[in-house]
């Protein structure tokens, strides 16, 4: 299995620390030095063709948030709880060490549309529609999508992408699967 199929999850901690490169995309609201704007560096160059393929269709997909250290996303998880309460931070919120942006694979994208936040009103933008059409031609798939909650252990997430590979980005989205449901029938066969 490649690197690029590990599974993080509610159930599956990130064991690793990426080698990460800066991604060079727009960024919304995010200082130049900041880790958010890293990523893999293969899923970092993929993520800046995908990018790139937008824009020649004069859309702009804006870079969120990269890649996060385990105290940062203990930071986001602790702030959520105090916030918003325990059942919205454990639907939304990776516990630290159990966050996919721990890879290095993933990126929550978003557009000026939406006020560039990573809100469901992502689904309603141009940009969304291109990512559904165009992702995996890149490598990447809609990592939480609607009605596999009970299966991702998060909720519907339009703007959150994972670099997966274009052979399993395009099988993945082909079929409507997610990783877990991919990765538990290879072990079931």
């Amino acid at each position: 299995m490649s690197h690029f199929q590990v599974l993080v999850n509610p159930w599956n901690p990130c064991t690793f620390v990426p080698k990460l490169r800066l991604v060079n995309i727009y960024f919304h609201d995010t200082p130049a030095d900041s880790p958010k704007r890293c990523m893999e560096p293969t899923a970092a160059y993929a993520l800046e063709s995908l990018i790139g393929a937008a824009q020649k269709q004069s859309l702009k997909i804006a870079g969120i948030s990269g890649f996060r250290s385990v105290k940062r996303q203990q930071e986001i998880f602790f702030q959520s709880l105090q916030t918003n309460g325990t059942k919205h931070t454990r639907s939304y919120i990776a516990l630290p060490g159990y966050s996919e942006h721990h890879t290095g694979l993933a990126m929550d994208v978003s557009s000026k549309q939406c006020h560039y936040e990573l809100e469901v009103c992502f689904e309603q933008t141009k940009e969304f529609a291109w990512l559904q059409e165009h992702s995996a031609c890149f490598g990447f798939i809609l990592r939480y999508p609607k009605n596999k909650e009970n299966i991702t252990g998060y909720h519907y997430e339009p703007w959150h992408y994972r670099y997966v590979g274009i052979p399993l980005a395009k099988l993945l989205t082909s079929r409507q699967l997610t990783l877990e449901e991919y990765l538990q029938n290879c072990i079931d066969n």
